[in-house]
């Protein structure tokens, strides 16, 4: 029998069990972490566990910090490594995107191309250091330079992956429907590589300012490594601890730039976020 007031034909909407649960909003979760770590920090630098020679507090790390942005110091070094930055980006992008377009468009330039990339991208760019000094001198084109190099191979190899990843179905009915070679590559082929290369994009981010933090230890005068270089030579952890969250900023910031071009670019394409 059905309750009084209620048909056999009243549909009651089902709720999934995770969505009945009390939800705790997401931006809440994601700072719990952080702040726990930052106040376990804080109560082992006022206990003295933790010696202000040895890793400064949160305290003393916020006060130089915004000493360094008031006397204009920190701001000018950022300016000096974004530059940076975006010059080994541009170039390592543009080199690992068109060294990964003539290997998975074309099987004559997988066979030139493919073989050297892979035997170089094993080399540490890190090691290749003193060659840049000795090719470039100490100025601005060795900086350049490493971050090129870290930039390109991870790009080379996100974008190739999702050049050669297309379904060969989706190839057969764009080729069933009249389109050209040209047509091929633009409505099909980097559409499905797209996902890949924002991924390498990403990769490539991350192992940018990697690069960029073993760039300025070569003969800088200006830049975040700079001011660590100088701070390990007085042993100012404290501006150590700075130009590092600086760094982790920046990185972040990147990756959400990333990441926001990712929902912007591949509506198209559904995916799992997760429940």
């Amino acid at each position: 029998m059905s309750p009084p007031g209620r048909t056999p034909l009243d549909l009651q909407p089902v709720v999934p069990a995770s969505a009945r649960r009390a939800r705790v909003p997401r931006w809440l979760r994601r700072t719990t972490g952080p702040l726990l770590l930052l106040a376990l920090w804080q109560l082992l630098s006022g206990t003295g566990v933790l010696a202000a020679d040895v890793l400064a507090s949160p305290g003393r790390i916020a006060r130089v910090g915004w000493d360094l942005i008031g006397d204009g110091s920190l701001p000018s070094a950022m300016g000096t490594s974004l530059q940076r930055v975006a010059l080994g980006l541009l170039f390592g992008t543009v080199t690992g995107t068109g060294l990964a377009l003539l290997a998975g468009l074309f099987r004559i330039g997988e066979d030139l191309v493919d073989a050297p990339v892979q035997m170089l991208r094993t080399v540490p760019f890190v090691g290749l250091i003193p060659l840049f000094i000795i090719w470039f001198g100490i100025g601005e084109a060795p900086k350049t330079a490493i971050i090129t190099l870290g930039v390109t191979f991870p790009l080379y190899l996100n974008v190739y992956a999702g050049i050669r990843g297309v379904d060969a179905q989706l190839i057969e009915a764009g080729e069933s429907l009249g389109l050209s070679r040209w047509g091929l590559v633009r409505h099909v082929v980097l559409p499905g590589a797209l996902p890949g290369a924002l991924t390498g994009l990403r990769y490539s981010l991350g192992i940018a300012w990697l690069a960029l933090v073993f760039a300025e230890q070569v003969n800088a005068d200006a830049g975040i490594g700079f001011l660590m270089v100088q701070a390990r030579d007085f042993l100012r952890t404290d501006v150590i601890v700075v130009c590092l969250i600086v760094y982790a900023f920046l990185g972040l910031l990147a990756d959400f730039i990333v990441r926001s071009l990712e929902r912007l670019l591949l509506q198209w394409r559904p995916t799992f976020t997760g429940r």
